[in-house]
């Protein structure tokens, strides 16, 4: 009986030293990507669950609406150099009729000033000019990292919006694993705590570090969220994945 009793005694005790949780990959750095231009999208070259490399062009829009406004722009600009062009002719002929007093000083000092007025149009045209050149860079939307697309809300053919969701990238490369803890455990963790990691689906088993303790932005469920840090080594492991978490405590 004695016997029965210590060793059940030893298993609670050893039940009690030992916190497991579940939990889910997820990635440390993971990007909404939106274009800054609106207009007609021309091309999409990737879908969800292609892996991309920092640069990779993700879709492109057209084109039109910049072209139109870059038209209309440097037809301006050449209207105003011709102005420039014919008032300082002018303005030549009217300092020698000055000169013989055959037109009056106010008269040299306007068209001075519309001298003046035209190279301050053509200044700001050659920098909305630039302005609008710079916006083709703009229509041609590359992956800021390299990473996988697990979200497309975009196809050929649509009106894309500047600000609107269009892609989401996940960064595999940084990633780590979200559990939720109740409040009545925070006091058996710290942050740079070991704990051991298991992904059952990839047979993978490692140890990791926890990094954070969050607040549950859900406040009736009296739990926290822990994220964990680990080094995934050359296995396929992917945000979403479900994971297992044993933590000792003392």
């Amino acid at each position: 009986m004695i016997k029965i009793f210590l060793t059940t005694f030893f298993c609670i005790n050893l039940f009690a030293n030992q916190l497991d949780l579940s939990g889910t990959v997820i990635s440390d750095n993971e990007k909404i990507i939106s274009s800054r231009n609106m207009g007609l999208i021309k091309e999409v070259y990737v879908s969800e669950g292609t892996t991309v490399k920092k640069g990779d062009i993700l879709y492109e829009i057209d084109s039109s609406n910049i072209d139109s406004n870059k038209k209309e722009l440097e037809l301006n600009l050449q209207i105003q150099q011709n102005q420039l062009q014919n008032m300082e002719l002018n303005h030549a002929r009217y300092k020698r009729l000055q000169e013989q007093d055959l037109v009056s000083k106010y008269d040299v000092e306007q068209l001075e000033l519309n001298i003046s007025n035209t190279k301050n149009m053509i200044s700001i045209t050659k920098t909305k000019l630039k302005e609008i050149n710079a916006q083709y860079d703009y229509l041609k939307i590359k992956a800021p990292n390299n990473g996988l697309i697990i979200k497309k809300s975009i196809k050929a053919g649509e009106m894309s919006m500047p600000a609107m969701p269009a892609l989401i990238l996940t960064d595999l490369s940084n990633l780590l694993i979200k559990a939720d803890i109740s409040e009545t455990n925070l006091n058996d963790i710290k942050i740079n705590q070991e704990v051991n990691i298991e992904i059952p689906s990839q047979n993978f088993r490692t140890k990791g570090k926890i990094e954070a303790i969050i607040p549950n932005v859900v406040g009736m469920t009296h739990s926290f969220v822990i994220k964990i840090s680990f080094d995934k080594k050359d296995f396929n492991i992917y945000p979403g994945m479900y994971s297992k978490i044993s933590i000792d405590i003392n």
